[in-house]
């Protein structure tokens, strides 16, 4: 049933899911309560998302709770598939990708999600929904919920909302506060330098790194560029966001003002275009452009491809575009960075994300046997489910926080307790 690279990679892919559980410990508290509870017991549940080890545990917790799982790609870049040939060897999980895969097979892959009617969908970039949507409406009959973990995909489904085209509720992990305070930040943050760094062996400090983007992501890389000696210019069309930007200490102007003074340019946007062919040729020789969005789409490579008078393949990741006397080079095709080129986010951190996956899906089947209908509209992660994730997490870190008086809860929710 699965359509993997070589089953002989899984006995290193396995050895890599059990170190990544090691730094997994509120994923694994959920795992062992799922295993006594079976709380999605006979429940079918299709995922496209990255497939990395930290995957593979939220695989595995979702089949401890009872969960029948399919699995494909939703990115063809960011497949381990070493792990992608473990989860089916040693977790009996059916799993539909490979790295480097064309988008002929990336989408005959989610068909194979899709082909066992889902009730629950779990989405990195709305690929799956936009698909069942659009190929398969009539099997959206079936589904319960869904859920979605990345900013772009979030953005998409709020258009599908205002289209009237969306056909179940879904919830938006990305936006829990476990999430994207955490994994959008310090995860997109550690994991895109690290992605640059092993693709180009460059030296940060003392680099100009331009940053398109100030949400958790962009925030995320420019602390981090910052710390590594770089200076760092941020690059914004949301006013709020370049005020913050500013008053954190970068630079912020207009990509055509940055273009020539940059050295690395990172885009972390979630739109088309953000790096365009004006922007290109004012670059300096040897201009490195990078991409830590989740689709490739914000180098805008079409076009600079025509403009390319050569092109080749210099070092693994990096290809080199020569134009106009001078050379540019992009990263690992314009796709996810930190996932073509690295490992993706550290375990820890995605540990909150893929909680949120597991606890929302157990959200969603409670709500289903209690016959509660969701509206069908992007609804945010419940609040009890956040706090709760949270306070997981303190306890694995050995952390503990005060508590409200009775006192101080009278007065908090008090509006006559004055000076």
């Amino acid at each position: 049933m699965s359509d993997v690279k070589d089953m002989k990679f899984a006995p290193e892919g396995l050895k890599r899911i059990q170190w990544a559980e090691k730094n997994m410990p509120v994923l694994r508290k959920i795992r062992v309560r799922f295993e006594k509870e079976k709380p999605l017991k006979d429940i079918r549940i299709g995922a496209c998302l990255h497939v990395t080890t930290e995957t593979a545990n939220l695989m595995r917790t979702l089949q401890a709770g009872g969960a029948e799982v399919r699995l494909c790609a939703s990115n063809p870049l960011s497949t381990q598939d070493d792990v992608a040939s473990a989860i089916v060897k040693y977790f009996d999980i059916d799993v539909y990708a490979i790295n480097g895969e064309d988008n002929k097979t990336y989408y005959s892959h989610i068909d194979s999600v899709l082909e066992f009617n889902p009730q629950i969908t779990q989405d990195d970039g709305c690929d799956l929904v936009s698909t069942i949507h659009s190929k398969y409406p009539e099997k959206c009959e079936s589904v319960i919920g869904g859920s979605e973990e990345t900013t772009t995909g979030v953005i998409r489904l709020h258009s599908m909302f205002n289209d009237g085209a969306l056909k179940y509720p879904i919830i938006a992990v990305n936006d829990a506060k476990t999430k994207h305070f955490f994994d959008n930040r310090y995860g997109t943050g550690q994991s895109t330098i690290d992605g640059i760094i092993r693709a180009t062996d460059i030296l940060m400090a003392g680099s100009v790194v331009v940053v398109a983007g100030y949400g958790w992501c962009g925030k995320g890389v420019a602390m981090r560029a910052k710390g590594m000696g770089a200076n760092v210019i941020i690059t914004e069309v949301d006013h709020l966001k370049a005020i913050e930007a500013a008053l954190d200490g970068f630079r912020v102007m207009t990509m055509i003002d940055a273009a020539p003074i940059g050295d690395l340019f990172v885009t972390l946007t979630g739109d088309i275009n953000v790096i365009d062919i004006p922007h290109i040729k004012k670059m300096k020789d040897g201009a490195i452009i990078c991409n830590s969005g989740h689709f490739d789409v914000e180098i805008n490579l079409k076009e600079l491809n025509k403009i390319c008078k050569n092109k080749k393949r210099v070092r693994k990741f990096v290809d080199e575009y020569k134009f106009f006397g001078k050379s540019i080079y992009v990263l690992a095709d314009g796709r996810l960075i930190n996932l073509a080129a690295a490992n993706g986010h550290p375990a820890a951190v995605m540990d909150m994300s893929f909680a949120n996956q597991s606890l929302v899906a157990e959200y969603f089947v409670k709500k289903f046997k209690n016959d509660e209908n969701l509206p069908i509209k992007v609804i945010p992660v419940p609040k009890d489910i956040d706090d709760h994730i949270a306070e997981l997490k303190l306890d694995s870190m050995n952390i503990r926080i005060d508590e409200l008086t009775k006192e101080q809860e009278k007065y908090l929710t008090s509006w006559s307790i004055g000076t």
